[in-house]
């Protein structure tokens, strides 16, 4: 069963509220510790009654696991440790029946190392077709009078971007080097290499075909490259090594890319002509503060749709909020693509966590880095507080919004998992210097005893999750909240109610004056005001005493016109 097309009025996609599921984490159906696709089955009424339009599914693509799905082996089947292809075909219906979309994660920049195209082309000599379809170059002298690497770039995971294509299984005596942005076991497809392009074109079509409604397109930054592929110049020189790959003016956010993503976008918009469907794909790329680029990126010949991680990403003050709301919206201006709002993600450390330190009051914290986290506590309960108001306040922002899956339990970042249990491949690739992903990717805890990894696996189930759990992660268990009504669960579901009613209301949004410690803005009969700092806010000259207070971030009904600190209040005027 397909979610049937409207092609009237506004497409589905602008202000969609969708779900992201990290399969691994997210419901054990087997019992062996890992999440999986009937895990996720079993648990649709769950993500139905959060109120949300769509799910996005991590990859669940057959891949060695070395970075959990984004090193993918095979784009045209289910990784057998998540289920098979008619699971996922009745987890597509299921989803449908309660009518939610489904999005896809498709991983375009680079494959696994053990994809049959990249084991073919170690095989193949140098200059072959089989290596055309990757990035193999010749070495160079290095400074010892050795042979090096073709170029100096380095990978997003640490170390070179270059590897000897013997160390991958070429003979011994071959010359050559691959490149790979992220780390050597996901080797870098070179997309103007008409191979490339046929074989992504009929893997879209081959999961529309399944039913999918979209996709999130990961990485989107390294997909063009410079042919010449020329040494970077690092400025400033002593640049932090995992920030230098994403500064590389020679393969991030290349004009080639465009080209990518103009063919992308044919090949869907046709699709979904022959078939009478409305699909989409959304970008990932960490566009901070860079309006005009996002904009480029959502031409309507490209992508539908990009995240804006600004909010995420932004310290806790008045200027660094109001400026990560008004970059996104300047590029909705200039493109007529609204912005994917998001506050939390797979990638990066949980908004509870972040705005619960001392530093997150900073304006100078700004980051577009994810993978350089920090391992420091921070106050739970503040930023609880802030997390819930940043949710309150962003949701009522024009555009789409994308939850990840255990924010509406307000969950924080597991910070103290043990070294040698982490397994995000940054902390190999630094020697554990940055303790990477994990923490926001630890299973999700669905009843408040510890057996059965609180739920996450079958009753009676005795293996492990595949990463570990803290002891309180019961009093976050989906059990607790649903029946407590001040929940951040509760909250989550009053919010998607309350941002239904914002659709037939103005999709643009003025800024009011509420003093130097909020922020405020009015759309069509709301009026939004989110209080940073930790006092009350006074807001009686801009909220009159008729409107009626709809939905707030804290646990109790605020004052007529008082905001507490640190929370956000939707009001509505008559």
């Amino acid at each position: 069963m397909t979610v049937s097309a409207a092609h009237t009025g506004r497409a589905w996609w602008r202000d969609a509220l969708i779900y992201q599921v990290y399969v691994r984490s997210f419901a054990d159906s087997t019992g062996n510790g890992v999440g999986d696709l009937d895990g996720i089955r079993h648990h649709l009424d769950y993500i139905a009654a959060l109120g949300v339009d769509g799910i996005w599914l991590n990859p669940c693509y057959p891949s060695p696991q070395r970075d959990h799905g984004y090193d993918v082996s095979d784009y045209f089947s289910i990784d057998p440790e998540y289920g098979t292809l008619e699971v996922f075909d009745a987890l597509v219906a299921g989803a449908h029946e309660r009518s939610l979309r489904v999005l896809m994660d498709i991983v375009p920049n680079h494959c696994s190392d053990q994809h049959p195209w990249f084991r073919a082309a170690l095989a193949a000599p140098p200059g072959s077709a089989e290596r055309d379809r990757f990035w193999f170059r010749d070495g160079r002298p290095d400074a010892a009078g050795g042979d090096g690497p073709p170029n100096n770039w380095l990978a997003g995971f640490g170390g070179s971007a270059w590897t000897r294509a013997s160390e991958a299984g070429a003979p011994a005596d071959d010359p050559q080097w691959y490149l790979g942005t992220f780390s050597p076991y996901q080797p870098d497809f070179n997309h103007t290499n008409p191979d490339v392009a046929a074989m992504f074109a009929e893997v879209l079509e081959f999961w529309f075909d399944r039913g999918v409604d979209g996709f999130r397109v990961d990485a989107i930054q390294p997909v063009g490259k410079h042919p010449d592929l020329p040494d970077q110049v690092v400025d400033p020189p002593d640049l932090d090594p995992l920030q230098i790959p994403w500064t590389n003016e020679f393969t991030i956010f290349r004009p080639e890319g465009h080209d990518v993503w103009r063919a992308w976008r044919h090949t869907i918009d046709r699709y979904a002509q022959r078939h009478g469907r409305e699909l989409m794909m959304v970008a990932e790329a960490y566009l901070v503060r860079q309006p005009e680029l996002m904009a480029e990126f959502t031409e309507p010949d490209q992508f539908h749709q990009a995240f804006a991680f600004d909010v995420m990403l932004s310290p806790w003050d008045q200027q660094s909020v109001r400026r990560s709301v008004d970059d996104p919206l300047l590029a909705y201006s200039l493109s007529g693509s609204p912005p994917a709002w998001t506050l939390n993600n797979h990638d990066t450390q949980r908004i509870v966590t972040r705005l619960g330190r001392p530093e997150a009051t900073d304006p100078n914290t700004w980051t577009d880095l994810n993978l350089k986290l920090s391992s420091d506590p921070g106050d739970d309960a503040r930023g609880t507080r802030r997390a819930r108001a940043s949710i309150v306040f962003t949701a009522a922002l024009p555009g789409a919004l994308y939850l990840y899956q255990g924010e509406e339990l307000g969950l924080p970042e597991v910070l103290d998992i043990p070294l040698e249990q982490r397994q995000d491949p940054v902390v190999e690739r630094t020697g554990g210097e940055t303790l990477g992903r994990d923490g926001c990717r630890v299973p999700m805890p669905w009843h408040d005893a510890a057996s059965a990894n609180f739920g996450f696996s079958p009753d009676g189930s005795r293996n492990p999750s595949w990463l570990p759990q803290p002891d309180d992660w019961g009093d976050y268990a989906v059990s607790i909240e649903v029946a407590d009504p001040e929940s951040t669960l509760q909250l989550y579901r009053a919010m998607a109610t309350a941002r239904r009613a914002l659709r037939t209301e103005p999709h643009d949004i003025d800024w009011i004056d509420v003093g130097n410690a909020g922020l405020g803005f009015r759309r069509g009969r709301y009026t939004v005001i989110l209080n940073l700092s930790s006092v009350e806010l006074d807001v009686g000259t801009v909220v009159d005493d008729e409107a009626e207070a709809m939905l707030w971030s804290g646990t109790h009904a605020p004052a007529p016109t008082s905001i507490p600190a640190d929370s956000a209040v939707w009001f509505r005027h008559r």
